[in-house]
């Protein structure tokens, strides 16, 4: 017998049951459609951090207060107050980092924002103008404050697109008057939906920026680095191009170690460029992944037990008819393969439909407009062979133990 007649057979076969087929596939397709459905998921998540990261430079460089270790102890990056308006002055210098394109300090605090009736509690950025070139802001009304309104430290705000919204509904808030903490503040502008984080770690819609010398003056206060000096958040540095972000590292990482006095020290800060975020994200979005499908997975080998058990119960109905077979000559490996087949068959088409199931699961999700999903072929060759791999492991049982029926005792039984 060969195998398109044994596949034939087999489809005939589950065809006799289909309530049994169906209920013995279940697990098959409830796996395979769990892990399309959730590799999709953290595919759609991977690209679109890779996106909102890819969006706000390529030649982007953060320099964060505190370092990842130091002394042995832990602390965090941004846990100090080690970095100071000085520091990102002589960064900017070119004599001192000449790969440094542009740089922008930032101070970032919680603020209480009151517009009539309405308030609500955000991140406040105090920056200076470099921010809106450096960050590539994008503003859809009115224009980033100057370096006019910083020196003079004006009360003026720049309000991300959300929070625009949620204060001021469809209308327009240019000219309007907000408080920020009880200070009054005039709106200049509004930026252009984001839709990621943003502006000081946060989401920058919804963000208020304001002139970093109106935050330290007039708003929050100065605060005072270890070693002297107005202690900044968070310096963000453009590099002059993509290829000169290593080297420009280096430049900032040895001027900063001249300038806190750090010899044998661990560093008192962190500089890192936007391509090593989005790596760790990488990292962190995959073992996810991979961790949600295992888990998923667990159900394919709920669904292979199924497959096994019901293939034993094929064995026994079917034990006459396996002696009859053995009687008119077929050898043992002709009803293993056979039984391999139907074992096979079943996990295949439960594949089969629960790809289906998972990628119209995917397509939900991606309507919902909550995430773009993306339903990878590599994902799809993978459920596919794990489930005939489940096949068959689990009806390799089955059909050695109906191989192995003696054919006097087949035709005997009952």
């Amino acid at each position: 017998m060969n195998i398109l007649e044994s596949i034939r057979l087999a489809i005939r076969g589950l065809s006799a049951n289909k309530m049994r087929s169906a209920l013995t596939m279940l697990g098959i397709i409830i796996g395979v459609g769990a892990v399309i459905a959730l590799v999709s998921i953290g595919e759609g998540a991977q690209a679109a951090i890779t996106e909102q990261i890819q969006g706000i430079g390529s030649n982007l460089i953060f320099v964060i207060p505190g370092s990842l270790n130091q002394g042995g102890a832990s602390f965090g990056t941004g846990s100090l107050a080690s970095l100071t308006l000085e520091d990102a002055e002589a960064i900017a210098d070119p004599r001192n980092c000449p790969d440094v394109a542009a740089v922008a300090p930032q101070i970032t605090q919680s603020a209480q924002v009151i517009y009539r009736n309405r308030n609500t509690n955000t991140s406040v950025v105090g920056a200076t103008p470099e921010f809106a070139f450096v960050r590539k802001v994008d503003v859809e009304e009115g224009a980033f404050f100057t370096a006019q309104e910083t020196s003079s430290s004006a009360r003026v705000a720049v309000l991300g697109a959300r929070l625009s919204t949620d204060l001021f509904d469809e209308m327009s808030p240019i000219g309007a008057t907000i408080r920020i903490n009880r200070v009054p503040f005039r709106v200049i502008a509004v930026l252009e939906e984001q839709g990621g984080g943003g502006g000081g770690g946060g989401n920058r819609d919804d963000s208020i920026f304001v002139p970093i010398t109106t935050a330290t003056t007039r708003l929050f206060g100065s605060r005072q680095a270890r070693g002297g000096g107005t202690a900044v958040s968070l310096i963000n540095v453009a590099a002059v191009s993509e290829r000169r972000i290593d080297s420009a590292i280096e430049q900032i990482t040895e001027l900063l170690r001249r300038r806190h006095n750090i010899q044998y020290q661990d560093d008192d800060f962190t500089v890192t460029s936007q391509e090593d975020i989005l790596g760790v994200l990488t990292q962190v979005t995959d073992v996810l992944t991979l961790f949600l499908a295992a888990i998923a997975a667990i159900s394919l080998l709920v669904g292979g037990i199924g497959i096994m058990n019901i293939m034993l119960v094929s064995v026994t109905e079917r034990t006459r008819e396996i002696g009859i077979r053995k009687a008119v000559g077929a050898k043992r490996s002709n009803i293993m393969v056979q039984f391999l087949i139907e074992a096979v068959v079943l996990s295949v088409i439960g594949g089969l439909i629960g790809i289906g199931f998972g990628a119209l699961a995917a397509a939900v999700v991606t309507a919902t407009g909550v995430l773009e999903t993306a339903v990878s072929g590599q994902a799809v060759v993978l459920a596919v062979s794990f489930s005939l791999a489940v096949g068959l492991f689990f009806g390799l049982y089955p059909a050695t133990r109906a191989a192995s029926l003696n054919p006097i005792d087949a035709l005997r039984y009952e």
